[in-house]
């Protein structure tokens, strides 16, 4: 760091502390040449994760299109509003630990239906309906049965 003083880029720090949200560091620095204090910060470099939607076109994640997506399928449903979160922050961790910088909408609803069937499959269905375009009751019917099937092979695993 330069000294906005003298100019020089011979400085050390004195003093850091962390911020209360945890994303910045405040340092307190000391110029080796005239001796003039500053403060910097120091913050992590959010990088922007991009969404491929279906079409082709690409976009910036919107965890709110997601939260929107999961109460409207976890509605008049046992859902608190925390589970809804949680599974929104998860699904956002998850995408941001693949390192892809640009990651499909159908990993974003994998994900996601993932763990809605883990915490309501009446939502899961409704989450699934949407997400894989159901054309009629028979796609209802085949993705209950798979879900049926899925629980009997883990109680059957126990």
């Amino acid at each position: 760091m330069y000294c906005n003083k003298c100019g020089s880029l011979n400085s050390k720090v004195i003093d850091s502390r962390q911020s209360d949200d945890g994303k910045t560091i405040k340092r307190r620095r000391e110029c080796v040449d005239c001796g003039a204090r500053f403060t910097t910060f120091e913050k992590i470099e959010d990088t922007p994760l991009l969404v491929t939607k279906r079409d082709g076109t690409t976009q910036e994640f919107n965890r709110d299109k997601v939260l929107k997506g999961i109460i409207r399928a976890c509605e008049k449903r046992p859902v608190s509003i925390y589970t809804m979160n949680k599974i929104v922050d998860l699904t956002e961790r998850e995408l941001r630990n693949s390192l892809d910088a640009q990651v499909s909408t159908s990993m974003i609803g994998d994900i996601v239906m993932r763990e809605l069937k883990k915490v309501d499959e009446v939502s899961y269905v409704r989450f699934a309906s949407v997400y894989r375009s159901f054309k009629d009751s028979q796609s209802f019917l085949e993705e209950i049965k798979a879900m049926m099937e899925d629980k009997n092979s883990d109680s059957d695993k126990n």
